[in-house]
């Protein structure tokens, strides 16, 4: 019976249950019937929207009728450059028919070949640039260089013979020596692809040791240091000179301030110019600086018939027995003047690459002659006035003006004014030159740089001469007139000039010249270590600003230099079996939103073969950037003027492209056209899938899918285990980095809204204390 009643009781509450579940279901329904009652009353009263049809997506792609793609036309050089071309080729054709008529007219018309052939060869355009570029700061010397002489002797009642044969001997040997055999004949030898200065030398012998980046380093500081003196002294002394012309002398005593006014305006006048190339102002300024050196060797000539015996002072004796002499006022302070004749050597080296060494080879005997006939034109001047009692008490007797008939001394005048201006170009040139080899060398951020002219060594960086221009104005407002600032002026070049010796002296002694490369170094050391010393009497009156400016331009690349080698001990590359299984994945993986249907990375990095790890970084971090294809794209510059080229790899697959695009140092650095042109090129080859919108794009191409640009920088962690030196370097070098500009804008991204990521700069890290669970 207790079975039977536990069965029944069972089998009732079995029952039991099923009708509960039936009335629970029967609620459930009734519930959701009334739910979805209550949704259509809802929707009944809202409006509906239609669906888009086929024509109305078609209608909706129709954006290029308020936006643009990028285009590009099917030829690969515009119709301005198909002429340049035509034109250069005629040229050449000319000079070839020209080279073989000069090879058949004798031995002389053989080497005269041989020299056109090769990277000695002479333009007679090209000449007169070189006047205008090389040649403006040691064309201002004559001057000042006998006025500074004077005034160390106290006077030209003191300048005897002895005293005037032993400084036109000095002069005459030191440009000898420091200009046409140092940097003439050894240093132009010496370049690295057509380009001279410090910091090419330097590229050619790094490989002998990482001791030879400080000379380098201290050099190229302190030659850009005194490009921004040079402008400041040579156009303000020019100026000033409009004190001595008598039809002035009323408004410049009513306006003091007037001189310091009127270099303001050629400066900012001159810096503005640097747009238009080397090439355009070098035409203009060389036929300037052709009648300059004339007129130097003219007035030279007039003063030489009063005395041809000075010409004795080629003899080197004099100059050394008068500089050691208890006679010589000055003492060793002499050297530094001298040395002012050799202002603009190094500047000569450095801008090679703007004109070509065969045409500062043709032009500079010219240039010495002319030079060494002023020189002897005022020492002859200077022997015939000594008792002159017009003369006596003058405190400031410039021998240069005086030596003049006073109707010539307004031609002078005029044209030392645009001698100033020559010679700020030649520095100018010489800094963009420097600035561009620093970039090359990881010293300097990467600058927007400018190809005004189809010589690729003719060039102008936006930023520097930005910089320059400012520093300039500033020296002005600082020292206001020239004989403060040539206090500071030269001494900073001596340091350059002892760097490059050093510099030089390595490469010889590398070269199988050891004995040469002794000989070389004991002369040009000692007598350029006796102009430095000479010219560090100035340091006190003015130099210590030249020496703060070296300082500062030095960490600048310092910290470059140490922050580039930082970064590069943690930067690893990955193969592509290393990436792409893990790529595809995520390019597969349906569950994790689009990001962009192209995202396009700029690297530095230009082998084709990897993938940079910050991209892939940048791909995985935070949530994953899901794209249709990712692009590492990099940009190089040829040293042809109008390429336009592209190389592809895909590694298999049809969504990670390496690509690299190498354009002409003429050709427009905007690279979204490119890009278009790229991803088209392989849609349409079939290697890109299609990629179709349905929504209108910034760009308007219905062939490609909207395009993300990411740009990767570097930022240093707390934890990170530096010293306080690299640490140091590595913030600089970001603040530099910013203040540089960014690349978006070089490379026409910024209308794009390209991405800026910051990454972690992962370098070793300390170990921190684990927490303590309370």
């Amino acid at each position: 019976m207790k079975g039977e009643e536990h069965t029944t009781g069972s089998r009732s509450a079995g029952s039991n249950k099923r009708t509960n579940g039936q009335r629970n279901h029967q609620v459930r329904r009734r519930e959701t019937a009334a739910h979805d009652q209550k949704l259509q009353r809802t929707n009944a009263r809202e409006p509906k929207l239609p669906q888009p049809t086929v024509e109305d997506t078609q209608r909706i792609l129709k954006a290029a009728e308020y936006t643009k793609v990028p285009k590009l036309t099917h030829n690969v050089l515009t119709k301005e450059e198909r002429k340049t071309l035509i034109k250069e080729s005629a040229k050449e054709q000319a000079a070839t028919q020209r080279l073989d008529d000069a090879a058949g007219k004798g031995p002389i018309g053989r080497w005269w070949s041989r020299v056109q052939a090769g990277p000695d060869r002479v333009s007679l355009p090209l000449c007169i640039v070189a006047l205008g570029v090389v040649y403006g700061d040691i064309g201002t010397s004559p001057l000042y260089t006998a006025q500074t002489f004077l005034a160390g002797q106290g006077g030209l009642a003191n300048a005897d013979r002895d005293a005037v044969l032993g400084m036109l001997s000095l002069v005459f040997w030191s440009i000898t020596l420091i200009t046409t055999v140092k940097y003439v004949l050894i240093a132009m030898r010496i370049d690295n692809n057509g380009e001279g200065g410090i910091f090419a030398l330097y590229s050619l012998i790094r490989k002998y040791g990482a001791w030879l980046a400080i000379p380098a380093m201290v050099g190229g500081a302190a030659f850009m240091a005194d490009s921004v003196l040079t402008p400041a002294v040579s156009i303000s002394s020019a100026v000033e000179g409009l004190h001595t012309l008598p039809v002035f002398e009323g408004v410049f005593d009513k306006n003091p301030d007037l001189t310091l006014m009127i270099t303001v305006v050629i400066i900012v006048v001159l810096f503005s110019l640097q747009s238009r190339g080397t090439e355009s102002i070098g035409k203009v300024f060389g036929s300037v600086v052709l009648v300059w050196f004339s007129f130097l060797a003219i007035v030279g000539v007039m003063n030489l018939s009063q005395d041809w015996t000075v010409f004795a002072a080629l003899n080197p004796v004099y100059g050394i027995r008068f500089l050691f002499s208890p006679h010589n006022a000055a003492g060793i302070a002499l050297m530094g003047t001298v040395f002012l004749s050799t202002t603009g050597a190094e500047a000569l080296y450095s801008d090679m690459g703007h004109v070509g060494r065969g045409n500062i080879y043709a032009t500079w005997p010219f240039i010495k002659v002319a030079l060494v006939l002023c020189y002897f034109g005022q020492g002859a001047w200077m022997l015939h006035n000594q008792n002159n009692p017009v003369f006596d008490g003058m405190a400031n007797v410039n021998p240069f003006f005086e030596m003049m008939p006073t109707g010539l001394r307004y031609v002078a005048v005029v044209l030392s004014v645009a001698a100033g201006v020559i010679a700020s170009q030649a520095l100018i040139t010489g800094a963009f030159t420097m600035v561009s080899e620093a970039t090359r060398l990881n010293w300097m951020p990467h600058l927007q740089v400018q190809y005004p002219s189809r010589t690729r060594g003719q060039l102008y960086i936006p930023m520097v001469n930005r910089v320059l221009c400012v520093a300039t104005l500033l020296v002005l407002a600082l020292f206001r007139d020239s004989a403060h600032i040539s206090a500071a002026y030269g001494l900073a070049l001596t340091v350059t000039m002892i760097t490059t010796t050093i510099l030089l002296a390595v490469y010889i002694w590398h070269n199988r010249n050891k004995v040469g490369a002794i000989v070389f170094l004991v002369l040009f050391l000692a007598l350029q270590t006796m102009f430095f010393i000479a010219s560090m009497a100035k340091f006190l009156h003015g130099g210590w600003f030249t020496m703060l400016l070296t300082c500062a331009i030095l960490l600048i690349m310092v910290a470059w230099n140490e922050g580039t080698a930082l970064e590069r001990e943690q930067r690893r590359h990955m193969k592509s079996k290393d990436c792409l299984p893990v790529l595809k994945q995520l390019h597969d993986d349906d569950t994790v939103p689009i990001f962009a249907d192209n995202l396009v990375y700029l690297t530095s990095d230009s082998d084709m073969k990897r993938i940079d790890t910050d991209i892939f970084f940048s791909i995985f971090a935070d949530h994953p950037k899901r794209a249709r294809a990712w692009w590492a794209v990099s940009v190089e510059t040829s040293d042809e003027p109008f390429t336009r080229e592209y190389s592809v790899e895909d590694f298999g697959t049809n969504f990670i492209y390496r690509v690299r695009i190498r354009l002409g140092f003429k050709v427009s650095q905007s690279i979204p056209p490119y890009i278009h042109q790229i991803m088209d090129d392989l849609a349409a080859s079939g290697e890109l899938p299609q990629q179709v919108t349905r929504y209108p794009k910034l760009d308007a191409d219905p062939n490609i899918g909207p395009i993300r640009y990411v740009l990767i920088h570097k930022a240093l962690m707390p934890e990170s285990k530096v010293t306080s030196q690299q640490a140091l370097a590595l913030r600089l070098k970001y603040a530099i980095r910013h203040a540089a500009g960014s690349p978006a804008k070089w490379f026409g991204l910024a209308p794009y809204n390209p991405l800026t990521e910051v990454q972690p700069l992962f370098l070793a890290t300390t170990k921190q204390p684990r927490l303590r669970r309370v």
